[in-house]
């Protein structure tokens, strides 16, 4: 069988690289996706509760000062 220069270079490129299991890689879509939601959420309840937020940090950093 006689294979072009630019096939065999495939082939051997192929053959030297690392397999990787399609399990192995993670699911980045998915961290990426909840990662956005997460912050489109806070964004969106950010103008609703900011004074609570405020009052709750406030009282904890309070807390930690003593």
């Amino acid at each position: 069988m006689h294979l072009p220069l630019a096939g065999l270079l495939l082939l051997i490129g192929f053959l030297a690289a690392p397999h990787r299991r399609r399990d192995e890689r993670g699911d980045v879509p998915g961290w990426v996706m909840v990662t956005l939601m997460t912050a489109i959420v806070v964004a969106a309840l950010t103008p609703f509760v900011r004074d609570q937020l405020q009052a709750l940090l406030s009282q904890a950093f309070a807390m930690v000062r003593g």
